[in-house]
């Protein structure tokens, strides 16, 4: 479950740190970075495909989310879930080295706040695990374990 506090500290955090240019706006940010950002081609995405628990710490302690990684219409997408907010729809993403990157933003308290989840597969271990919120305001990190199919 995601403390509040850690929210409040993100949306807090954003007001200050995002300055994308005059009258730029987080989400315009969000989707410039998007419209620049390559395609994932389908065999890159393939080992991030399924439903990932994720197991994160910060500096406001523990949070699990939920994450669905899929192709819709030949197209990465992913959600994001967890108790604390509503879905997260995910629509941008790309690939740093062997690391799916998928960003999103979100509204709380009325401000936008960005986020970038990164995967990253590990040599022996669980796959690696980042949410960063507002450009690096509030990090998140931990593992991803994939839920078995039932």
């Amino acid at each position: 479950m995601v403390d509040m506090t850690l929210v409040a500290a993100v949306v807090l955090a954003a007001s200050v740190t995002f300055g994308a240019g005059p009258g730029a706006t987080p989400a315009v940010a969000a989707e410039q970075a998007a419209a620049a950002a390559p395609s994932v081609a389908a065999a890159d995405l393939a080992p991030f495909v399924g439903d990932w628990t994720l197991t994160l710490s910060g500096p406001n302690g523990p949070a699990s989310m939920d994450l669905s990684v899929k192709t819709e219409k030949d197209k990465p997408a992913a959600d994001l879930t967890s108790e604390a907010m509503p879905k997260q729809t995910i629509t941008d993403f790309s690939m740093a080295d062997k690391t799916l990157v998928m960003g999103y933003s979100f509204t709380w308290e009325g401000n936008a706040v960005s986020a970038v989840i990164s995967l990253t597969p590990a040599a022996d271990g669980p796959m690696k695990a980042q949410i960063d919120f507002a450009g690096g305001a509030y990090v998140m990190t931990g593992t991803a374990a994939k839920k078995d199919k039932k």
